[in-house]
């Protein structure tokens, strides 16, 4: 669990359901991107310029770096705590 600077525990912004429906979602260039608190994942084509600056992640960026095997509790919760961070590096 992550904490602010004064030792109050921080929610987690990207969750591993969130990954998982990145992973798993049927759109071939499927994107993670973060509007307004909330993951959503859309397809790459309508991501438009005032958008950019929230995408968090692509599924083919994701998949090029997985293990062979299969996606496990373990490796979502993995990547959702590295893509969290990625959220929170950009202001969320």
């Amino acid at each position: 669990m992550k904490h602010d600077p004064r030792g109050a525990a921080l929610a987690q912004l990207v969750d591993r359901e969130c990954v998982r429906r990145l992973l798993t979602s049927e759109q071939a260039d499927a994107t993670l991107v973060f509007v307004r608190g909330e993951c959503l994942v859309v397809p790459a084509a309508e991501v438009d310029d005032a958008h950019k600056g929230l995408v968090i992640a692509r599924r083919d960026e994701l998949t090029a770096q997985l293990p062979e095997g299969g996606l496990t509790d373990q490796l979502l919760e993995t990547l959702a705590h590295r893509l969290d961070n990625v959220v929170r590096d950009l202001g969320a």
